[in-house]
């Protein structure tokens, strides 16, 4: 492929500069790797809510 050559081309209809913006965007979007997800740390206070892994679900909601 030369540097002269479109990546695309449209064949039919006559598109808007908006829509043609809308199609590279997708593109683009499309070929990119995704990114990893950013991890995710919850906090003391939100930890202190949940019942503790060893104690399971049915016993949540006895006292402690």
């Amino acid at each position: 492929m030369s540097a002269e050559e479109p990546l695309f081309r449209v064949v039919r209809g006559v598109p808007t500069a908006e829509e043609l913006a809308a199609l590279v965007g997708a593109i683009i979007t499309r070929t990119r790797p995704a990114a990893a997800p950013a991890p995710t740390t919850t906090s003391a206070w939100a930890r202190s809510g949940r019942p503790a892994p060893a104690r399971g679900w049915r016993a949540a909601g006895l006292p402690r």
